[in-house]
């Protein structure tokens, strides 16, 4: 079994005559302009082969962006962390590479287009709230928004993957923590108090995490691509192709769950009395439509799955411990395996696969994303992916970003650590002590209840900052446990408005890339945890889940503070007391010799 390919992930493809095949359709439908998201109908980070709408048009493959298309223009609108990739991968005869957010769609459509210009978009792929904001900033413009009732990459891809059917199967309520039966209740009575009479869940996590399933429709994302809509009575609708449902699946979800195929929402949707709850930020467009048409209350609200799905319980996080001591035993292994070593002899590839096999050894049931193995200059991808045609020899001198993490039965991990090979490179020391000072410095934090990933952000930064050196990307995601790598709503990042709660997980992974040269990133997941304060007040601090030594080569030392050895020091013995008892030999001798005190190395 192998969980990484190597292959082009754009299919490869003449994307030029994509792009004309788009326009004369655009031409027969009037249509001024056409926007191709990343998406598809779950608005998810990570699509089938079936919704790669984007990559099939321009041969862009990260997991955020769009592309909006003209008469004579087509630009790609990417965000700091694929600043480098997009021009790698995109045709830049054809296709132009926008910056975003800097420049928004609606800016960039009112410089393109002419006074009553249309622009076609697919109701499905786009959320009410993008489609509500893109029209507001269009108003003055005379540029119209229109709905189509088909997709027009569809209509030109004639060869376009069938959508996913893997098989869904039972999430143990010994690891959920809590029946789905009583998941279903808990939320049915918050929609009762408000007086909704149902909640339209969109999310394959929140329905996958709601009903104790998961799914192998996604590569590395354990969901099932799935609707639902949640009564307040408890009962459930859940739309989804039946095949993917053995008959203990179906015993597991009981009477009050039915299980309905895809094309019946449109017409269940219509059927619904209000008031009905949707996300705005998470559900499309389309059904906002569906349900106004059909003159049911909408009402706009929170998906009623995500900040239950995000406070992880007790069973939820010994999992995730369990499932972290065991990637730890895998990236020792492989760091020690690493050092022992000729980088010369090694290629991206070769430590990919190395690093696989030995997580299978830990059970692993997937890995949770595509591993980032950059060496030297592709470290400075920041979401780099590795390919047969991208692969890069290792060599003395390179500096090794390596992103990893496992989809394992009770627990998902995310773990990045940058290692030099041979000799550490100077100019890369004191970035690296500016990112591992910030890492430390969120690791640490203290701060009251109601305080965001957006007030913390700075922390991780600030080392950077004073060096006139930052990152383009949020420095924290939140992570799902047994589910999504990426979850939302909480994260650390300067846009974050959500109040961090005891239980939610993200990343720590403040980071720094010089392009061409090397990437820096060191990443720990952390649960929020209660921490002590004075009488009468609340406070709350971060505890580290992940379990494998820093590397120490490229650290300044008399750049760090008396605390960042103290928290760097206590966070080695952790990891030596806790993964010592399973390792022997040269493996035992690495980890002892890594996490020896700072200040006898």
């Amino acid at each position: 079994m192998s969980f990484q390919t190597f292959d082009d992930p754009a299919g490869g493809g003449d994307h030029a005559a994509r792009l004309t095949a788009l326009r004369q359709l655009m031409a027969r439908e009037q249509l001024d302009a056409v926007i191709v998201p990343q998406a598809d109908v779950h608005q998810g980070e990570y699509v089938a082969d079936a919704d790669a709408r984007l990559a099939w048009l321009t041969g862009f493959t990260g997991s955020a962006g769009f592309a909006i298309v003209t008469a004579d223009q087509a630009g790609v609108f990417i965000d700091g962390r694929y600043r480098v990739q997009v021009r790698s991968q995109i045709d830049l005869g054809h296709f132009t590479p926008v910056p975003w957010p800097e420049t928004r769609p609606s800016a960039w459509l009112a410089e393109a287009l002419p006074q009553g210009g249309r622009v076609g978009f697919d109701p499905w792929l786009h959320t009410r709230k993008e489609i509500a904001g893109m029209e507001g900033a269009l108003t003055d413009t005379g540029i119209a928004l229109i709905a189509l009732d088909h997709n027009p990459v569809d209509a030109i891809w004639p060869d376009r993957p069938a959508p996913p059917v893997g098989p869904a199967r039972i999430h143990p309520d010994a690891i959920a923590g809590e029946s789905a039966a009583q998941k279903r209740a808990r939320l049915a009575t918050d929609l009762k108090a408000q007086g909704q009479a149902a909640a339209l869940l969109t999310l394959p996590d929140s329905i996958s995490w709601l009903l104790n399933i998961r799914g192998s429709d996604l590569p590395k994302n354990p969901v099932v691509q799935s609707f639902a809509v949640l009564s307040d009575s408890g009962g459930l609708a859940l739309f989804a192709d039946p095949a993917k449902f053995e008959a203990d699946l179906r015993a597991h979800l009981g009477n009050h769950v039915h299980i309905l195929p895809h094309d019946a929402l449109a017409a269940a949707l219509t059927d619904l009395e209000g008031p009905v709850r949707l996300d705005p930020g998470s559900a499309p467009e389309a059904a906002f439509r569906i349900l106004e048409a059909a003159g049911t209350t909408v009402v706009a609200g929170p998906d009623p799955a995500v900040l239950p799905k995000a406070r992880k319980n007790a069973a939820e996080l010994s999992g995730m411990r369990s499932a972290h001591h065991r990637d730890g035993l895998a990236m020792v292994r492989l760091l020690a395996w690493l050092d022992r070593q000729d980088p010369a002899a090694l290629s991206e590839i070769d430590v990919v696969r190395q690093l696989e096999g030995l997580r299978r050894d830990q059970g692993i049931l997937d890995i949770s994303f595509d591993t980032i193995m950059g060496a030297g200059p592709n470290g400075a991808i920041v979401h780099y992916r590795v390919t047969e045609a991208t692969n890069r020899r290792l060599a003395a001198g390179d500096l090794l970003l390596i992103d990893s993490g496992g989809q394992y039965a009770d627990g998902t991990t995310d773990i990045t650590r940058t290692v030099p090979l041979g000799d550490p490179r100077p100019d890369a020391v004191g970035p690296f002590t500016a990112v591992l000072r910030g890492m430390i410095a969120l690791s640490r934090a203290r701060f009251p209840t109601g305080v965001t990933g957006g007030h913390l952000d700075a922390l991780a930064r600030q080392f950077l900052w004073s060096q006139g050196l930052d990152y383009d990307h949020g420095t924290g995601h939140g992570v799902g446990a047994a589910l999504c790598v990426h979850e939302g709503p909480a994260r650390i990042s300067r846009v974050s408005d959500v109040p961090l709660e005891p239980g939610m997980i993200l990343s720590n992974e403040p980071g720094y890339y010089r392009e061409g040269s090397f990437g820096i990133r060191i990443e720990n997941l952390i649960v929020v945890t209660q921490a002590d304060a004075e009488p009468g007040r609340q406070m709350l601090g971060f505890d580290t889940l992940t379990l494998c030594p820093i590397d120490r080569r490229l650290i300044d030392r008399a750049a760090l503070s008396a605390d960042d050895v103290a928290w760097l020091d206590a966070y080695h013995a952790q990891v030596r007391i806790s993964l010592s008892p399973d390792l022997q030999g040269q493996d035992l001798d690495w980890l002892t010799a890594a996490t020896e005190p700072l200040g006898q190395v």
